[in-house]
């Protein structure tokens, strides 16, 4: 990467490369798209690229790089996320960037901040990165869950959005195959789009942080444990969630269940699952060490884009039992990393679940598996190929 970059480096008389970020959001360890985002930042090379960063929520820890604050309101549906509204200081952000001059615009996510975001790149012919954060689409169904007759609808103008903000891009990372098809039969071009796994850090997520006296600390007791480890929105398929729960309960099944994470459904989730024992928000060396010390990965999400608490929870050792949906079933190697399950049916879930904890031999031929293939998902590589990526946009 480097010989590349310093290659295009001299092209451009030695000026660095420079680069326009749009993120509605910045704060560290927020979200999976934002633990992305962190990758890509904690590895920018300052010697050949320069970064500007356009965000609503900026980061509340120290930060190397430039930002611009753009106003921001929340989200009436969900109260933990802020949306930026640059139309209130478009003559700044225009002052601004037209100063900074960017060689290269990378969006996060086609919000009123990516399409303004865009809309100055068409106008002045900048090229467009994007990566695939959120599948949007997919959340329709959950946030008007009280009004079907507006999910059509919804769903509609999500893929009309979805389509008008894609197919002005240069480059769309997806990260599984699995979106892409999807992204293509929406009516996306499917020249745009590249398969850009999401990565791990394997110095953080791995098998040796287990610590059964953490997990003992916690439940008070050696029962295998079942965990969920994610923010508590409705847009996890939560109601299956309890639904586990509940079968788990019915059929008398020995063990721990355990929920990391927060969100507007966690006043819910405690209700309707009095004996799981809720951890709230973890850092990333937290989690780590939580998911090397339970042994069932429990996620019936079928929104996501990615899914990277499944990688994260397979590289640890705990096998993930998930749904049958969503970019995060491209994680899983059914029957030998773990196991998808029908994405509504607990019966189901549960079937998987009792087989994992009847057959210690299973378990540890999917973890031996599993160690294997998280080795391709090394940051490394991939964040060699997104600034290569960059840099050929800049030319």
């Amino acid at each position: 990467m480097e010989k590349d970059i310093e290659q295009l480096s001299n092209n451009q008389q030695s000026r660095k490369i420079r680069v326009a970020f749009f993120a509605d959001i910045l704060t560290k360890d927020f979200d999976g798209a934002i633990k992305t985002m962190y990758q890509l930042i904690n590895r920018i090379p300052s010697d050949k690229f320069e970064y500007m960063f356009f965000c609503g929520v900026p980061p509340t820890h120290s930060f190397y790089h430039k930002i611009v604050k753009v106003p921001a309101v929340t989200i009436p549906v969900n109260a933990s996320y802020k949306i930026s509204l640059p139309s209130l200081a478009k003559i700044k952000l225009q002052n601004t960037l037209s100063e900074f001059n960017p060689d290269v615009i990378h969006i996060s996510t086609p919000s009123l901040l990516g399409f303004w975001g865009l809309k100055y790149a068409k106008e002045n012919c900048i090229p467009v990165l994007s990566i695939y954060h959120t599948h949007y689409i997919s959340y329709v169904p959950y946030y008007f869950k009280w009004v079907p007759c507006l999910i059509k609808p919804f769903e509609n103008l999500a893929i009309k959005l979805s389509r008008k903000f894609y197919n002005k891009c240069n480059i769309v990372y997806v990260p599984t195959s699995v979106i892409i098809q999807e992204l293509v039969g929406y009516g996306i071009d499917e020249k745009l789009l590249k398969q850009w796994h999401r990565g791990l850090d394997l110095n953080t997520f791995n098998p040796e942080g287990a610590d059964k006296n953490y997990i003992r600390n916690i439940t008070g007791n050696d029962k295998p444990c079942l965990l969920y480890a994610s923010r508590i929105v409705w847009e996890k398929n939560i109601e299956t969630l309890f639904e586990i729960y509940d079968e788990i309960i019915a059929q008398g099944i020995d063990v721990n269940f355990i929920v990391a994470g927060s969100g507007v459904a966690e006043p819910d989730a405690r209700r309707r699952m009095p004996k799981a024992h809720f951890l709230g928000y973890l850092s990333h060396d937290e989690l780590g060490k939580l998911y090397a010390s339970t042994d069932i990965f429990v996620f019936p999400s079928i929104s996501e884009s990615y899914g990277n608490v499944v990688a994260e929870a397979t590289a640890c050792g705990c096998i993930p039992v998930i749904a049958r949906g969503g970019g995060s079933q491209a994680l899983v190697k059914d029957g030998e990393t773990g196991f998808l399950c029908e994405p509504n049916n607990a019966k189901d879930y549960v079937s998987k679940i009792k087989l994992l904890l009847n057959n210690s031999d299973l378990q540890q031929k999917m973890q031996d598996e599993a160690r294997k293939y998280v080795e391709l998902f090394r940051w490394e590589n991939l964040t060699n190929e997104y600034f290569n990526d960059i840099a050929m946009l800049a030319q």
